[in-house]
């Protein structure tokens, strides 16, 4: 009877949990897409990281990331890591209730001039799984690339069909993937949180 009452009790903790969200953010450059998840996990979670993807490596570069932090609260955690976000999904990061990863685009980039082309596979599995497996709220942010000119060399061409699969692929995953144009969300799947 004892093993009988802890097990209900248990399922009953289980059951009032929140599931998970994923939530998928595209747009172009100056879209309005990293401001659009800044405030929604800014609204969601009292506790939010910051996965950014980015690595410094020119002054524009520097330059695009003293404005993202200035754009963020104090409250923000931020976890620097440009290739192994898959693992920090799927473990969470404790002491916050949420990850933005920011951004999906320059983490592909990172992918493909440190591991090369062939890397691209396992490493979008390892994401979609980590997905599958998030303990904590994940929003992702992306460029959408394949609304442009298309590049006139192979490297840019490969890059912008591997977004594009890449984008599709965790599109699939999410519960919502919203789409950002002048700064005005257009939700694709699923609806955007409270």
């Amino acid at each position: 009877m004892l093993n009988r009452t802890k097990t209900n009790k248990a399922r009953v903790q289980k059951a009032a949990r929140q599931p998970i969200t994923r939530l998928l953010i595209l747009g172009g450059a100056r879209s309005g897409k990293s401001r659009l998840a800044q405030d929604l996990a800014t609204r969601r979670w009292s506790h939010p990281v910051y996965l950014a993807t980015a690595e410094i490596l020119d002054d524009e570069m520097a330059e695009r990331v003293r404005r993202h932090r200035r754009a963020r609260a104090l409250h923000w955690r931020c976890v620097e890591e440009p290739l192994e976000i898959a693992r920090i999904i799927r473990r969470g990061v404790p002491g916050t209730d949420g990850i933005l990863v920011d951004c999906l685009t320059l983490w592909l980039s990172n992918v493909l001039l440190k591991e090369g082309r062939g890397a691209f596979r396992r490493r979008r599995d390892e994401l979609v799984k980590a997905l599958r497996q998030a303990r904590q709220d994940v929003i992702l942010v992306a460029n959408e690339v394949g609304s442009g000119v298309v590049p006139d060399h192979a490297l840019g061409r490969t890059f912008r069909d591997l977004a594009g699969w890449l984008n599709q692929a965790v599109a699939k995953e999410a519960d919502t993937v919203v789409l950002v144009a002048a700064g005005l969300p257009l939700v694709l799947k699923g609806a955007l949180p409270e």
